[in-house]
């Protein structure tokens, strides 16, 4: 399906024209989690002068409330379902070992303050496992240092622009721009070119639709 990408003409072609290719999702997003192979293999597989940028959209604000057992048990069936329709694993041990809570802005600060050490996509695999995989809590600043820890990040200087107005700042910027960029949701991607910005397929398992319409989008 994708055999004309091999073609050196078209090849370069489509190297010579630069794009952005936003991406826009929450690291505590569990359809993004789903999706996580389908996005490896695209990053993976995008051709060369295409720049993936992450835009955090901010699922749930600060909150050191309990969730409710009924968004509990909600969420949990989100988790039945991709793990049903896409076989992604998930580790239910996370409701018994922790208190649940609804925020996922000050996982997403972590995102960003391990991109100002350069780890960016490094810290969104590590919300991601501790969450989805090791029955850990990412609105937990204690579990995020931790996580900091484990990459080698500079742990002082992480824990010090986790909260910083800056970094709030940041996000907040972040959040403006994934609802300028689509009203689609968690995950999404949105490639801007020439100018023009163009909605994605949404997509979980078929990386090769992805790539063809991106492609398709820049060679019109």
């Amino acid at each position: 399906m994708l055999g004309f990408l091999r073609h050196p003409d078209l090849q370069s072609k489509v190297n010579l024209m630069p794009s952005t290719l936003y991406y826009i999702h929450d690291p505590m997003c569990s359809w993004c989690w789903g999706q996580r192979p389908l996005w490896d293999e695209l990053r993976s597989r995008l051709p060369d002068g295409v720049v993936v940028e992450y835009v955090a959209g901010g699922l749930a604000s600060d909150s050191g409330a309990p969730m409710p057992m009924v968004l509990q048990r909600a969420i949990q069936g989100y988790w039945r379902e991709i793990s049903e329709k896409l076989g992604t694993e998930f580790n239910f041990d996370f409701w018994t070992k922790n208190t649940p809570r609804r925020s996922t802005y000050i996982a997403c600060r972590a995102v960003i303050a391990a991109k100002n050490q350069g780890a960016e996509i490094e810290m969104i695999d590590a919300i991601q496992r501790a969450y989805y995989l090791r029955a850990m809590n990412p609105s937990d600043s204690d579990v995020l240092i931790m996580l900091a820890a484990e990459l080698s990040l500079d742990v002082d200087l992480f824990s010090r622009e986790l909260e910083s107005p800056a970094t709030h700042q940041a996000l907040q910027r972040q959040i403006a721009l994934a609802r300028e960029l689509t009203q689609q949701g968690f995950p999404s991607m949105v490639l801007e070119h020439e100018g023009a910005r163009h909605s994605l397929v949404r997509e979980y398992q078929d990386c090769g639709r992805v790539l063809d319409e991106l492609i398709s989008t820049i060679n019109r």
